[in-house]
């Protein structure tokens, strides 16, 4: 597994990367880091736990939003086990770091 440094919001990180994946581990960075930057630039939320939960979610209910037949898809199976295999190297960074993003 590779290493990755990455900016979300300014700050870095550094994250696991199966060999292969630095394409699309890029887009969901690039996907995170432009929705935590629209919530802090609407001003209304300062701290960056809760612009990183308020972003989760967006993504998320994205996620949910798609139409039933390409939830159903095999390519959306992997990209379901691929999302939650980068939601626990993301868990384990934060508490790593003991902090959210």
């Amino acid at each position: 597994m590779k290493q990755i440094e990455v900016q979300i919001m300014g700050q870095g990180y550094v994250l696991g990367c199966p060999e292969g994946g630095e394409t699309r581990l890029g887009q969901a960075v690039s996907k995170v880091d432009e929705a935590m930057c629209k919530i802090r630039d609407a001003g209304k939320i300062k701290a960056r736990d809760r612009i990183a939960v308020l972003a989760a979610l967006n993504l998320a209910f994205d996620l949910t939003d798609r139409p039933v037949a390409a939830q159903v898809s095999s390519d959306s199976a992997a990209s379901s086990t691929d999302l939650h295999n980068l939601l626990q190297r993301m868990d384990a960074v934060l508490a790593r770091d003991n902090q959210l993003i």
